[in-house]
């Protein structure tokens, strides 16, 4: 797990190149300048790493754009002690995007080979979420709700209805909608019953699977 001065500068470009496409929260790019993404990929493609493409990774998933991770990441505009649930851990990038933004992570993945995997690579990273979960994202987590913020880092068909109820008022959902493309759209809740859209263009995500595999 070696990280060295020449992945560093690599890292900087990409947050360069992301600042170019729109990314303006400095903290965001901070964690792209900080977070060694090639470990999370398998090191025979280390060369893709700091390009700004999404690349395979276990059971058939990705991990993500850096460019859509900074986006969510930005859109969210995650405070210091948020109340985040992370649907899709994945590799585990945007998971530690989250982190270093401060906030408390509540990550659910449904793939049991990533959940393994993850859940024991991230914190020899030092990052570590209160709690990676095993189980479906179309459930959400009942038990630690109202979340401040829910990302989902995969397509979904339709919008879950039981994470628009796990949201704070004021707390926001943002969620790729759609089957082939996805639009990104994000839900703010604004009382118990009401909530406000906002859809925020086309993104490419892999498709969210219900239930657990």
């Amino acid at each position: 797990m070696r990280d060295t001065a020449k992945h560093q500068g690599l890292r900087n470009q990409l947050a360069a190149v992301l600042q170019a496409k729109g990314i303006t929260d400095e903290n965001v790019l901070n964690a792209v300048r900080k977070i060694p993404r090639h470990l999370f990929i398998d090191s025979s493609f280390e060369s893709h790493a700091y390009q700004d493409k999404a690349f395979p990774i276990a059971a058939d998933q990705t991990i993500s754009q850096p460019y859509t991770v900074a986006f969510q990441s930005q859109t969210l505009a995650i405070q210091k002690g948020d109340k985040v649930l992370e649907i899709g851990t994945g590799s585990g990038y945007q998971t530690a995007v989250l982190l270093e933004l401060k906030a408390e992570v509540y990550t659910i993945e449904r793939q049991n080979e990533l959940f393994k995997k993850t859940s024991r690579f991230l914190p020899t990273l030092g990052y570590k979420p209160k709690k990676f979960i095993f189980g479906d994202g179309y459930i959400g987590l009942k038990e630690k709700a109202p979340f401040d913020k829910i990302i989902v880092t995969a397509g979904a068909p339709y919008v879950p209805n039981p994470l628009l109820a796990q949201l704070k008022v004021g707390g926001m959902l943002l969620i790729p909608v759609g089957d082939k493309k996805q639009i990104m759209t994000l839900f703010i809740r604004k009382s118990a019953k009401e909530f406000e859209k906002h859809e925020l263009g086309d993104f490419a995500f892999v498709p969210m699977l219900e239930e657990k595999n």
